[in-house]
Parts: C-alpha cells; sequence; structure tokens
C-alpha cells in the first residue's frame, strides 16, 4: 500500500540560503505517526538560523515575534521523529512546486527520495495550456476545489494541496483509461500505476511551452527562439546565476537553444 504525506513549508524567503519557520504535514497513514493530532495535520513553529524578513512576513503572516523562544528545527523534538517519516523509502511526499520544498528540507538536513510535484503535473496534465497561472492558490479558485482553509499558512495549504492531488490523480486516470479504450489500447490503468507515472513525472524538470511573464508573455517559446535568440541566452543566464530554484525554466531555455544549434 502506497503511503502518501502531504506537506508544506514557510521559509524566509524563496532562495538557496534559506530556512524553514513552519511545517505541516498529513499523513494518510496517522498510526505511523502519533503526534498528528484528531484532525490529522501537523503543523509548528521553528526559530530559523536567519531573520524572518518583511517581504517573507507578507506572505505567511509568521514574525520574529511568533518564533521567539522556539527551538530551531534541527535543535526541535520534532526532527529525529520527522526525517524518519520523509527518508523512508516506503513514503511518498507530495508537494506543490516540490523541488523548492525538498531544497528546504535539505538545508535543514532532510534529503527525501521519493516525491510528487502538483505544479508539474498541473502543466502536464494542462495540454491545451487553458491555465494561466499554477501557484497553489490560483489553482485552488481556478479548479474551484472544495476546501475551506486559511491560505499561505502551511496547515492551510496542506489542505488545498490534498484537493488538488485528488483532482489532479482523477485527471490522470481518465487520461490513462482513454488511452486503454481505444482499440490499439490495453487493460484499465491501476491506481499504483498512475501514482508510479506521477512520480515519474515529478522526477525530471517540465518542458514549458509559453511564456507567463515579460515582453513575450503568451507567446511560445519555440516561435521567440526563433526570431530572438539573444533573449533566450539573456535569460538562461539570469536564471543560471539567481539564488532561487528554477529547475524547469533552465531545462525549457536549455532545450529551446539546444535545438537552434543542432
Amino acid at each position: 500500500m502506497v503511503n502518501l504525506i502531504f506537506f508544506d513549508t514557510e521559509t524566509t524567503g524563496n532562495t538557496k540560503n534559506d530556512f524553514l519557520c513552519q511545517l505541516a504535514y498529513k499523513n494518510e497513514c496517522p498510526s505511523l505517526t502519533p503526534q498528528i493530532l484528531e484532525n490529522k495535520i501537523f503543523c509548528n513553529l521553528y526559530k530559523p538560523s536567519i531573520k524572518i524578513p518583511p517581504e517573507a512576513s507578507a506572505v505567511h503572516h509568521i514574525t520574529n515575534k511568533m518564533v521567539e523562544g522556539k527551538s530551531s528545527f534541527k535543535e526541535s523534538e520534532d526532527f529525529l521523529k520527522i526525517k524518519q517519516l520523509f527518508e523512508d523509502e516506503n513514503n511518498i511526499l507530495v508537494a506543490h512546486n516540490a523541488p523548492f520544498d525538498l531544497m528546504i528540507l535539505e538545508n535543514e538536513g532532510i534529503k527525501i527520495k521519493n516525491f510528487i510535484c502538483t505544479l508539474r503535473l498541473a502543466r502536464h496534465l494542462d495540454l491545451e495550456e487553458k491555465i494561466p497561472k499554477y501557484n497553489l492558490q490560483y489553482l485552488r479558485y481556478f479548479l474551484d476545489l472544495d476546501i475551506e482553509a486559511v491560505a499561505h499558512s502551511a496547515d492551510g495549504d496542506v489542505l488545498i494541496l490534498e484537493k488538488l492531488f485528488e483532482r489532479l490523480k482523477n485527471k490522470m486516470e481518465e487520461k490513462e483509461n482513454l488511452v486503454a479504450l481505444q482499440p490499439s489500447g490495453g487493460r484499465a490503468t491501476t491506481p499504483e500505476e498512475i501514482i508510479k507515472k506521477m512520480l515519474e513525472i515529478s522526477s525530471h524538470p517540465t518542458l514549458l511551452k509559453s511564456f507567463n511573464f515579460g515582453k513575450y508573455n503568451g507567446q511560445k517559446i519555440e516561435e521567440i527562439a526563433q526570431k530572438d535568440k539573444n533573449y533566450l541566452e539573456w535569460l538562461l543566464a539570469e536564471k543560471l546565476k539567481s539564488d532561487q530554484i528554477d529547475e524547469d525554466w533552465i531545462y525549457t531555455l536549455k532545450h529551446y537553444l539546444g535545438k537552434l544549434n543542432f
């Protein structure tokens, strides 16, 4: 049986040099983690090794006063049991924009082996690019997810994440089973196979098709590569030297520039 753990982090920022100030998760097998309360959500605050800047507080509303007197995540009573749970090869961690959360946890001494990224899944399933944005809160309202949760709090985002995962999993099952129903198709896809497919999609960067920002907003990247190669080269250089994690854009820009040089 697959054990899914939905989790979210709130941090001091969105760069490689940032740290955890809140962690929340929901375990589908709560008997494995007795510290989870009746609502099956674990959530706790921690004092990061650097100050929480106002820009971060403006997003998640966690202040330095709120974590004053708290231990750091590594020094907390929670650390060892969470490390054991998250690093267990029998568990699959689910997060939105998972590479960022994995980077933050790695900064804290936890290296996750199996993960599903709902951001990459949403992009993968949106073949016609009908969704303008893919951040968690936008998807919550665009897809009309029926959930009551406080946005930009780790525990609230975990509840939204779980609903989004269910929607994406159902969409993937529909897609895979439609193929199976074709004359050349095979048997229906099992839930285990769907999870395996979700893991595979999440394990590598997504090839993006269109710009969603800047002077070429809404235009196809492949078309811009043909008429403004210098812009793609400049953007790639900016992404490579940035301290933010942006694997999908780096992969995409290298792909289209590589096609021009082939």
